[in-house]
């Protein structure tokens, strides 16, 4: 049988915790099981939610953005880099931020800090940038300082105010159909900060993960999963 609940004593310069029921390993397992239910329902759940987000409207893109890059002045388009697809993560990283201007706001160096290997969200045709309003100098300093190599630039216009990341980090989603951009999703406040990895990445774009397992809309790219994994460093650039 399960034993109650026991006080641990804790170091000296820590407060008493308490800790859940000592069990048996057949005890154990039984709550797992219990929990896994549950567990497994917030899955499809999630799962259903992305589905949704694949059926979110397009919101036309009509204004020209323009930002600058290591290599000079780029257009929202340009920050595609060819791909159908682009998150773009607005980091605030800028006088006035705390850290400046030997760091970027917490919150988002931690976000910067889970970035995934790019090559895998790269392989589906979708591209990941940070966009903050520090000028090129201070961000290439900030990127080797901290070894970041996600691209980063600079925001030069209402780009963040427009797309309602002016006062708090967020990830905007967009989609290219040829030359014309349109915007598909935005994640941010709290669950924002979970973002990191290739999976929640793609959750938020109107593509998806484009494996045969997801319901998606009829003549969504799709292949099966596994299929396209591969290691960062064997995919075809």
């Amino acid at each position: 049988m399960a034993r109650s609940a026991k006080r641990v004593q804790p170091a000296a310069d820590q407060k008493p915790i308490t800790h859940p029921a000592i069990v048996s390993q057949q005890e154990w397992e039984a709550a797992r099981k219990k929990l896994l239910v549950r567990e497994k329902a917030v899955m499809r759940s999630h799962d259903a939610l992305a589905a949704e987000r694949r059926r979110m409207p397009w919101m036309g893109v009509e204004k020209k953005y323009e930002f600058e890059g290591p290599q000079g002045k780029i257009s929202l388009l340009d920050l595609f880099e060819g791909r159908k697809q682009l998150i773009v993560y607005r980091a605030f990283f800028e006088s006035g931020v705390t850290g400046w201007p030997e760091h970027a706001c917490v919150g988002c160096s931690m976000v910067a800090d889970q970035v995934c290997n790019l090559a895998h969200l790269n392989a589906r045709d979708t591209t990941l940038a940070f966009a903050s309003r520090a000028p090129q100098t201070d961000i290439a300093h900030l990127k080797k300082r901290m070894g970041w190599k996600m691209p980063w630039y600079t925001i030069t216009d209402n780009f963040d105010k427009d797309f309602g990341v002016d006062e708090w980090h967020g990830h905007n989603a967009f989609i290219r159909d040829g030359e014309r951009v349109f915007r598909t999703y935005l994640i941010n406040l709290r669950g924002d900060e979970a973002m990191g990895t290739v999976w929640n990445y793609l959750d938020t774009t109107a593509l998806g993960r484009q494996e045969t397992w997801e319901d998606s809309p009829e003549g969504y790219p799709q292949t099966p999963p596994y299929k396209w994994w591969k290691w960062h460093d064997s995919y075809r650039t």
